[in-house]
């Protein structure tokens, strides 16, 4: 069976001289593994289009459950990246995440949409880097079923009192009026500057086409890039290596630590 295809290709494996398997970001089979041979030589006319972050044409045969590219064509190549090593870093971060996440075999076109935005919006410098990082990190995960709760307090269902704590284990709210609840349950809370609990709300429920129009402060920005990845972190329970990379290209400020609700 032949499938043509628009895909960003989020991994690449070198096989053998000659030999690529790659790792395709599909809009109508989520991931999917295909393999391109003769890909690596020099004069191949598919080499352009199946590097890493390319955004390419494919035409694949299925044979089964192996596929294999017969032909790649390039749409975009994003140069604007491959030039500055902290997007490179950081646009290899969002491949690695998309590789953990997004399904196999599923509807992809939302992931899709959200990579190439995403790094359509890194390559034009559009947004603070940890805040693009934030807002891709959150909406992955709430897309790929692991959203956190943000409606309410999780124990009495509104905000009394003062202050608005988030659980990045469990995913939930709680309210300042509440914490001593959280501290017996020996939950470990982060407290959520106002500007920053607006954020998350906003990149979870928010339309797409809002999804990426709103402003933060830096120490806000810092604060939303802390809260966001320790969620995913708590969530996915490893470091994947390409944000270890981006960080010691890119160093946070040292943040602190989830303390016992009520400390």
């Amino acid at each position: 069976m032949q499938i043509s295809t628009d895909a960003a290709v989020i991994r690449e494996k070198s096989l053998d001289e000659h030999d690529k398997l790659l790792t395709l970001l599909t809009p109508h089979r989520g991931l999917l593994t295909a393999y391109a041979k003769n890909a690596r030589k020099m004069r191949s006319t598919m080499a352009p289009a199946t590097e890493l972050l390319c955004y390419s044409r494919f035409q694949i045969f299925q044979n089964r459950d192996r596929f294999f590219v017969d032909r790649a064509e390039t749409n975009t190549v994003f140069f604007g990246i491959r030039q500055d090593m902290d997007k490179l870093s950081l646009a290899t971060y969002f491949c690695q995440l998309c590789c953990e996440l997004v399904p196999e075999e599923a509807e992809g076109e939302g992931y899709l949409r959200l990579f190439l935005n995403s790094l359509h919006l890194l390559e034009k410098g559009s947004l603070p880097l940890l805040q693009l990082k934030a807002v891709f990190e959150l909406r992955l995960l709430s897309m790929a079923g692991y959203m956190p709760d943000l409606v309410a307090c999780c124990a009495c269902g509104d905000f009394q009192g003062q202050g608005v704590f988030f659980a990045p284990v469990q995913g939930t709210l709680w309210c300042g009026a509440c914490v001593q609840e959280a501290s017996r349950q020996g939950l470990s809370l982060l407290p959520l500057s106002p500007g920053v609990f607006q954020a998350m709300r906003h990149i979870i429920y928010s339309d797409f086409e809002k999804l990426f129009s709103f402003r933060l402060s830096e120490a806000g920005v810092m604060e939303l890039s802390r809260v966001c990845q320790n969620y995913l972190l708590c969530q996915v329970e490893r470091v994947l290596p390409a944000l270890r990379f981006f960080e010691s290209m890119y160093p946070p400020p040292s943040p602190p630590s989830p303390s016992p609700a009520g400390v």
